[in-house]
């Protein structure tokens, strides 16, 4: 059910040079109800007073099976003279804003009986699958699942939750985290890297509909181009999720 209710800034801090990480509360001290991959609106005004809002997805990592949450995390990519960065990047711990959700069907579905997941993703569009995590170990651990998440960015740097993603495949043997690199190798390079273009990287995976659903998250034109490619493989738009991220000033 979609509510409105203000939030108060708990915690936060920089994830990268251009992306905040904050941690918020309900002023009710009420839970959040929310399914991971589902995102919120924050509502505020331009210096004009027009009003306007801006969707995050809700990066919280909650306990498996549990339906809510008392801390709700999102991370916020600074866009130049974007109103919504000045508003969060200048937030305060204390300060408050308003917000309403949960929106979005980009969630693990119960019904699936696929054998793999292909979670792809650039930039903050990596957020849902955090959230994702303790479903992804239970649909592992049940149904002998195998997921691959491919994580566009253009250098280590910018690999936002990446050491949260690899702790988590060295503990749980399906799953497998695999950074793609546009703009060069780390200074330490690892065997699960790729260096190039997420979709340009993911026809090494072998994508196939008998096995395969397909989550695509972030830039619109990887998303797009990615969809293409999968589309190529003979995935059909049901086995294909798709959610785009658009920076807004």
């Amino acid at each position: 059910m979609i509510e409105h209710f203000p939030l108060r800034l708990v915690d936060s801090f920089m994830l990268a040079s251009t992306v905040r990480h904050l941690a918020f509360e309900r002023t009710d001290g009420a839970p959040l109800s929310f399914k991971p991959g589902q995102f919120l609106q924050v509502h505020f005004h331009y210096d004009d007073g027009k009003p306007t809002k801006r969707s995050y997805s809700v990066a919280t990592v909650g306990e498996e099976g549990a339906e809510s949450v008392q801390r709700i995390e999102i991370a916020v990519s600074y866009v130049d003279g974007g109103a919504a960065t000045q508003l969060l990047g200048e937030l305060e711990h204390g300060q408050e804003i308003e917000a309403s959700g949960p929106y979005g069907r980009f969630c693990l579905m119960d019904e699936d009986a696929n054998r793999r997941y292909l979670l792809i993703a650039t930039g903050t569009g990596v957020t849902p699958y955090r959230a994702m995590l303790p479903q992804i170990g239970k649909l592992i651990r049940e149904r002998g699942c195998e997921v691959v998440l491919l994580y566009g960015a253009r250098n280590e740097t910018e690999l936002l939750y990446g050491e949260e993603f690899e702790a988590f495949a060295r503990e749980h043997a399906g799953f497998h985290f695999h950074p793609c690199l546009s703009r060069g190798a780390r200074p330490d390079p690892r065997p699960h890297d790729r260096l190039g273009y997420v979709q340009a990287i993911l026809p090494e995976f072998e994508p196939d509909p008998e096995r395969d659903i397909a989550y695509l998250c972030g830039n619109p034109n990887m998303v797009d181009a990615a969809f293409a490619e999968l589309k190529e493989r003979g995935l059909s738009v049901r086995q294909i999720r798709r959610e785009k991220y658009i920076s807004s000033r």
